[in-house]
């Protein structure tokens, strides 16, 4: 029987390693990105792994989630063990205070990283609904979504909105016959171009860049997978979904 793994934001950084991560002959692995990874699918063709990558535009999520819900009704049900989402994409828009941002960078950011989360997990619930195997969704959040800072408004909305919506779906799917197991994880802080990013913004601009150039320094960022080792042990874990809201550091 083969697990079936759907990955947002899979062509670099943590959602590259998690993608990595879960290369094997019993999987059927879809990635959605805004670049198909080359040596993704060399790796994945060396370990007989299904893999189906799709080069997508989550700024306009609407179209993605209606192809994920085309491709998931034609899949067989009767060869999967279970189903899983995890929506991994995010975008930081241009580290500016909120008066100074474009329309366009907040509404993106908005799309990534809220709107599309939201269609994408419409689209697997409902395709999966009659599966009758396990089904989990997994919201990749941050701790920015639980504290606001400075010039990140549009980031920090859309990682809140995450968490909440998530606890709105457990309420959904607690109803349910077989309803889905839903979690926001906060994965910590972790060495990707995203820390590049905050640590290069203009200090007017952003005013807690010296905390994330410290966490450079001092070594307490996480590799991307180291990170997304946690992430899936997380996911396996017997009370994943307990607490719709967490972080990878909890107990």
């Amino acid at each position: 029987m083969t697990h079936l793994y759907i990955l947002t934001g899979a062509s670099r950084g943590m959602g590259l390693a998690i993608a990595e991560q879960l290369i094997s002959p019993h999987h059927l692995l879809l990635c959605i990105s805004r670049q198909i990874n080359a040596p993704l699918a060399t790796l994945a063709q060396a370990q007989a792994c299904t893999l189906t990558q799709w080069q997508a535009d989550l700024t306009e999520p609407a179209c993605v989630a209606s192809q994920l819900l085309s491709w998931l009704n034609a899949l067989d049900a009767n060869t999967l063990s279970s189903a899983t989402l995890i929506n991994n994409a995010g975008m930081i828009p241009p580290l500016v205070p909120l008066r100074a941002a474009a329309s366009l960078d907040t509404a993106q950011a908005l799309r990534v990283g809220l709107e599309a989360p939201m269609l994408l997990t419409a689209a697997f619930l409902q395709a999966t609904q009659a599966f009758g195997v396990p089904r989990k969704v997994l919201n990749i959040s941050s701790g920015l979504g639980r504290r606001p800072m400075a010039s990140q408004a549009a980031y920090c909305a859309a990682k809140a909105g995450m968490d909440h919506f998530t606890r709105c779906v457990a309420l959904d799917e607690a109803l349910q016959t077989n309803g889905a197991k839903v979690s926001s994880l906060a994965p910590g802080v972790i060495d990707t171009d995203m820390q590049t990013q905050l640590r290069d913004a203009k200090p007017r601009d952003f005013p807690d860049r010296a905390g994330f150039e410290n966490l450079k320094q001092s070594g307490q960022l996480m590799s991307a997978q180291e990170a997304a080792k946690r992430v899936l042990a997380w996911l396996e874990r017997p009370d994943f979904g307990q607490n719709p809201v967490a972080d990878v550091r909890d107990a």
